[in-house]
C-alpha cells in the first residue's frame, strides 16, 4: 500500500483513539459523581463499550499502522531524535490507555475509590501528549 494511504489511515485511527482517550475519563468524572444504581449501571455499559469497542481497537490500529509507516523508511525514522521523542509520548499514551482500562475495571467492580476531581485532572493528561506529538511530527525539532 502507498505511504500516503497508510499515513491517512494512521491519522484516522489516531483521531478515533484520542476521542476515546478524551471521552472515557470524562465518563469517569460523571460516574464518580453518580449516586443512583441505574446511573451506575449505565456508565458501566458506556465505559465498557467505549473502551473495548472503540478505544482499544483504535490503539491497536494506531500502533500497527505506525510500525508499518516506520518500516517503510526505518533507517530515517529511527535515526531522528524527534521520532524518539514521539515514540516516548506514544508509549506514555499506551500506559495511559491501560490506566483507563484499570479504572474502568474498578468502576465495573464497584471498587472505585477516587473522586470526580481526580478524574477531571486525569482527563486532561492526553492533551499534553497530543500537543507534543503534533509539534514533533509537524515541526520536527531536533532534526539535523
Amino acid at each position: 500500500m502507498d505511504f500516503f494511504w497508510v499515513k491517512a489511515f494512521h491519522i484516522i485511527a489516531v483521531v478515533t483513539w484520542f476521542s476515546g482517550l478524551f471521552y472515557l475519563p470524562r465518563l469517569y468524572v460523571y460516574h464518580a459523581e453518580t449516586t443512583d444504581e441505574a446511573g451506575n449501571e449505565r456508565f458501566k455499559i458506556m465505559e465498557r463499550k467505549l473502551y473495548r469497542g472503540i478505544t482499544t481497537p483504535s490503539m491497536i490500529v494506531v500502533v500497527a499502522l505506525g510500525l508499518w509507516l516506520i518500516s517503510m523508511n526505518a533507517s530515517y525514522y529511527l535515526s531522528q531524535p524527534w521520532m524518539h521523542a514521539k515514540l516516548t509520548l506514544v508509549t506514555l499514551l499506551i500506559g495511559y490507555h491501560f490506566a483507563c482500562g484499570h479504572y474502568r475495571k474498578l468502576f465495573a467492580e464497584d471498587r472505585n475509590t477516587r473522586g470526580h476531581k481526580f478524574y477531571r485532572v486525569f482527563n486532561e493528561l492526553p492533551v499534553f501528549a497530543l500537543i507534543g506529538i503534533i509539534i514533533l511530527v509537524v515541526v520536527k525539532p531536533f532534526s539535523g
